[in-house]
């Protein structure tokens, strides 16, 4: 009996546009944290109350608030209704199964990307993170816990770079420069994946569930090109806009970024060609196999023809054969069919068919 496959579409059948209906499989108790910080000072804090959310809005400085638990919907849209989000924003970020784009508004920026991760099984994890970008605040919704953006908060404490320096902008280069960097480690495994399965098949004696690990590979292979190829059309398209939000000095901070897209689109593309290589290959490896047990079955069969042959004349039940009287036609018939037997294995060795 096959599996029925199942589909996220399904919860947005017959609603109104603009409610929120959580599309992942992920559930956590809602977590917000914050750091709100300019060139002198930086403050880091956990938000224990939705209202406090609403405080960092009105600051002069720069905030970043973080919120992790897409399954707490109600919490979500209050969150919305203090920021002004319009509700189909709203609706995207817990679509979890949402393209990554970006959307203008006339007091926000809102893009969503894919963030890519290798868990503890070796497993490609898709999480959708979903910033929206304020005149001083960046808004960053995660599914659960855990994410890469340890690195910028580090550089935020210690006052590292340009960040503290510069405006929510930089931050959100920042955020989606850290994200894109991890779409390096993921291709660099998935090279050395498939160094691997090429030493196998070189090998001359692949495993059997090496089909499996490459159709496996294959689907990684789809899954990160279907999240890194369109965040070149986003990153493309901020360097083209006109918004207030982004400011000229950071567009170059962004063109890098699109630069790193590019270079790890053509990975991509490397690794896919290579990955079909590595299944025609293996098809290669399997046929040749084959090849070679016909062709030694072939040659058993073709020694035992005259053998066979001579066998059966002798075998026959005529009273008149004179050979049968001789006294050394046993010794003799054995002795040419040794002769046939060496002769034919040495002309098969001649024409290196053995």
């Amino acid at each position: 009996m096959t599996k029925k496959r199942t589909t996220k579409y399904k919860k947005h059948v017959g609603q109104i546009p603009g409610t929120l209906v959580y599309t992942g499989d992920k559930t956590s108790k809602l977590f917000i944290e914050s750091f709100d910080y300019n060139t002198n000072y930086v403050e880091e804090k956990e938000i224990k109350h939705i209202e406090d959310v609403a405080h960092y809005k009105l600051t002069d400085s720069v905030s970043w608030i973080n919120i992790n638990g897409l399954n707490n919907i109600n919490e979500i849209e209050k969150i919305g209704d203090h920021y002004g989000l319009h509700p189909l924003i709203l609706e995207d970020i817990v679509n979890t199964s949402q393209r990554p784009k970006i959307d203008e508004y006339e007091g926000y920026l809102f893009i969503v990307v894919k963030m890519l991760y290798y868990d503890k099984d070796d497993l490609i994890v898709s999480e959708q993170v979903s910033f929206v970008l304020g005149s001083n605040y960046v808004l960053s919704f995660q599914e659960a816990d855990g994410d890469v953006f340890d690195s910028v908060r580090d550089r935020i404490r210690a006052k590292k770079g340009r960040i503290r320096n510069l405006g929510p902008d930089y931050l959100l280069y920042a955020l989606i420069d850290s994200v894109v960097d991890h779409y390096y480690e993921i291709i660099e495994t998935m090279g050395n994946k498939i160094e691997e399965l090429e030493d196998h098949l070189f090998g001359g004696n692949p495993k059997e569930e090496i089909t499996a690990e490459i159709q496996s590979l294959k689907r990684e292979v789809l899954r990160v090109r279907k999240a890194i190829f369109p965040l070149r059309e986003i990153i493309n398209r901020i360097e083209k806009i006109e918004h207030k939000l982004i400011h000229k000095k950071t567009i170059h901070f962004f063109r890098d970024i699109y630069d790193h897209i590019v270079q790890v689109s053509e990975n991509i593309d490397i690794y896919r060609e290579m990955i079909w290589g590595l299944m025609d290959m293996y098809m290669t490896t399997i046929s040749n196999k084959m090849n070679e047990v016909m062709k030694v079955l072939t040659i058993i069969a073709t020694i035992f023809i005259p053998l066979t042959f001579i066998a059966g004349i002798y075998g026959m039940n005529f009273n008149n054969m004179p050979e049968l009287q001789y006294k050394y036609s046993y010794f003799i018939l054995w002795g040419i069919m040794l002769i046939l037997f060496i002769g034919m294995l040495f002309y098969f060795k001649r024409k290196k068919w053995l």
